[in-house]
């Protein structure tokens, strides 16, 4: 999946599914395939639909460019696609469902608040993973 959007500057981004590592991503490149920022989560190995978004990181560099936003669109609208329930740790995914929750849900989508459990595997997975 490669996406081609517009940021703020009019400037033409890719957002891509990147499921190669025990932590997957979207990610998000400029046209050149610079890569400016990601939105990392994790599928539970017990919760085949569904999927925990912990992080989202933009490049400095990047910032103000509205990148966040359009790679956690793509990232939402792909998890209705698949119909995956998306659970939200990260504070950016986690503001989502308070703002626009119900826009989201009509469209399909599914939110469930983070339990413990979520807390820990994304604990253990990124120690794993450093």
């Amino acid at each position: 999946m490669t996406e081609p959007q517009t940021d703020k500057t009019g400037a033409v981004v890719h957002i891509a599914l990147d499921e190669t590592r025990a932590i997957s991503a979207y990610t998000v490149t400029l046209e050149d395939g610079t890569l400016a920022g990601r939105a990392d989560f994790i599928d539970p190995p017990e919760g085949e639909d569904e999927r925990v978004f912990f992080h989202t990181e933009v490049s400095p560099e990047f910032g103000g460019r509205g990148l966040g936003g359009l790679v956690m669109r793509q990232a939402l609208a792909d998890s209705v696609r698949r119909n995956i329930t998306v659970v939200p740790v990260c504070p950016l995914f986690a503001k989502y469902p308070k703002e626009h929750g119900e826009e989201y849900t009509a469209q399909g989508g599914r939110f469930r608040k983070p339990r413990p459990a979520d807390l820990q595997l994304v604990q253990k997975t990124t120690e794993e993973q450093a």
